[in-house]
């Protein structure tokens, strides 16, 4: 297999697929009776291999890449499901943080061809499955699968996992799963399965109650991780991660009692190492000194508010690269933009990507300073250009902009 022909395969399966992350709400496919197929006609590989299932608004990646970190400390083969990638399409698949083999994507995709013309997948339900696959040729000793989008009618809500968690729920991707916190929140308590474990990390009691309900009909443990008191770290930076680490260690909690050998030193190390052991990234990703560059991949209103106020906490003038997607609705987010800054918009280079001309109403009402850009990596040069010394600059606002930006500029930096 060449580069070329991986690349080529690649490609195919975006086209073939209908996919979320491209085309948006129309290639959403709710329900489990596809995947359901998929599996049979893979040999069900996901029936072969431990999991652990971790959904939530916001904070599943990182949740689910500092829970890899401690397990691979400990000495355990992991696999790791996340979603969307930054810049490769084998970032979603890992095992022991190194990204899913291209000759496996390649060959596996050569299979999409055989399947039988009742099985439409989605682009998320064709990765899930290759995912399922590929950790149990791996022979994990455990994979820890994140949720796509809501939790009940997710793709991955066919595994029967060891434990379970919900990071938290907030508002986002109202026009699939509700307008409401409420049934927002009854979409992600789909997860909790009878006899397996449910871990909770939000304060918000309407929402803890929603979930504890559903613990409490499944005849279930309800662990409300938000009630653990540490004063552990992590190399993944940004204060909301506090948050994130309790539901690790109530996860790691779990998983001791039914085996797992996981020491004190194994859980500090394992935290402290997320970026070197998994490789992650994206999450208050520090990229450079000279000029203070920092990018996060938060995207809605609430993980928005987290990563500005920890913005407004910098005593520096800022440059503040942002861009969103359709769905999102920019006017929330435009009360809550950072002070002292100067903004430049740029459209990701997705079909989803919002023009910054559609909104640009929102940002002359907000009365901050700003300019509009053609890409993404224009916004930046600009605000590299712009930026002095002590000052810094940001970009998020959206997966897809960190992506670009990375994609572009992360390699030159190394």
């Amino acid at each position: 297999m060449t580069t070329a022909q991986y690349q080529e395969a690649v490609e195919w399966l975006f086209v073939q697929a209908p996919n979320y992350q491209i085309d948006g709400q129309k290639a959403y496919k709710p329900g489990l009776d596809n995947i359901r197929k998929l599996c049979d006609f893979f040999g069900n590989p996901q029936e072969k291999i431990k999991c652990v299932h971790i959904g939530g608004t916001n904070g599943k990646g990182s949740t689910s890449n500092m829970l890899a970190s401690v397990l691979q400390e400990s000495g355990y083969k992991t696999g790791l499901y996340n979603s969307p990638h930054l810049i490769d399409f084998t970032e979603r698949i890992k095992v022991n943080g190194k990204n899913c083999d291209k000759e496996f994507v390649y060959h596996f995709i050569q299979k999409l061809k055989n399947l039988p013309e009742n099985i439409q997948p989605s682009f998320f339900e064709f990765t899930t499955i290759m995912a399922f696959e590929y950790f149990y040729q791996q022979q994990v000793d455990v994979a820890i699968i994140e949720v796509g989008l809501g939790g009940r009618l997710d793709s991955t809500n066919i595994i029967l996992p060891l434990v379970s968690a919900i990071t938290n729920v907030q508002l986002d991707h109202q026009n699939i799963l509700g307008e409401t916190i409420e049934e927002i929140a009854e979409e992600k308590a789909g997860i909790v399965k009878p006899h397996i474990p449910i871990i909770f990390g939000d304060e918000n009691e309407t929402v803890k109650n929603i979930i504890k309900n559903k613990a409490d009909k499944e005849n279930v443990s309800f662990i409300d991780a938000t009630l653990i008191k540490t004063a552990l770290k992590s190399d993944l930076k940004g204060n909301y991660q506090e948050k994130n680490i309790r539901v690790v260690l109530a996860l790691i909690e779990e998983l001791r009692k039914l085996g797992f050998i996981i020491s004190g030193q194994n859980i500090e190390e394992g935290l402290l190492r997320v970026h070197q052991n998994t490789g992650f990234i994206g999450r208050w990703f520090e990229f450079s000194q000279n000029p203070l560059t920092i990018c996060d991949t938060a995207h809605n209103q609430a993980g928005l508010e987290y990563v500005f106020s920890q913005l407004n906490s910098i005593n520096k003038h800022k440059h503040i690269v942002l861009g969103f997607v359709n769905d999102k609705k920019i006017d929330d987010v435009m009360r809550i933009l950072p002070e002292n800054a100067a903004f430049y918009f740029a459209k990701p280079s997705i079909q989803r990507g919002r023009a910054p001309q559609e909104y640009e109403n929102l940002l002359v009402e907000a009365k901050i300073s700003y300019k509009i850009f053609n890409s993404v990596q224009e916004a930046y040069l600009s605000a590299k250009e712009n930026c002095r010394k002590e000052e810094m600059i940001f970009i998020g606002g959206s997966n897809f902009v960190v992506g670009e930006f990375l994609e572009k500029n992360l390699e030159i930096s190394e």
